[in-house]
C-alpha cells in the first residue's frame, strides 16, 4: 500500500478540511509544510505530472504575489511558471495529495477520497 503524502499550508481551511478527512480515515499519511520545506522545481514539476496538471491549472490567481508581478499580462511558459511557483508558494493551489504514481489537487478536500 502506497505511502499518503499531503502538501499543505496551516492556515488554509481546505488544507484543514483535507487532513481532517486523512486523520478520520486511518490511513497513514505525512503532512508537509510546503512554506517550510518548499518544493523544488523538478518535485512540483512530478507532482503535477502524476496529477495530469499543468502549472497553469494549479496558479493561485487571486493572490497579491499574482498581481504585484503582473502574472495575468504575461505569457509565460511552464518552466517560467514552476520557477516562480517555487520562490513564491503562494502562487500554488493547495493542498496537493500523492499516493505513489498518483497525485491530485484536494480541491474540494472530499476529493481526497479518490486516492483512500
Amino acid at each position: 500500500m502506497a505511502d499518503i503524502t499531503i502538501y499543505q499550508k496551516p492556515t488554509c481551511s481546505t488544507c484543514r478540511e483535507a487532513i481532517r478527512l486523512l486523520k478520520d480515515s486511518g490511513k497513514p499519511f505525512t503532512s508537509i509544510n510546503y512554506y517550510e520545506q518548499p518544493f523544488t522545481k523538478e518535485q512540483l514539476k512530478g507532482l503535477l505530472e502524476k496529477a495530469g496538471l499543468s502549472p497553469k491549472d494549479v496558479l493561485r490567481t487571486k493572490e497579491d504575489i499574482y498581481k504585484e508581478l503582473g502574472l495575468a499580462k504575461k505569457a509565460l511558459s511552464d518552466d517560467e511558471l514552476l520557477d516562480l511557483m517555487v520562490k513564491h508558494p503562494d502562487l500554488i493551489q493547495r493542498p496537493i495529495v500523492e499516493k505513489g504514481a498518483q497525485a491530485l489537487l484536494a480541491r474540494p478536500a472530499e476529493s481526497i477520497q479518490k486516492l483512500l
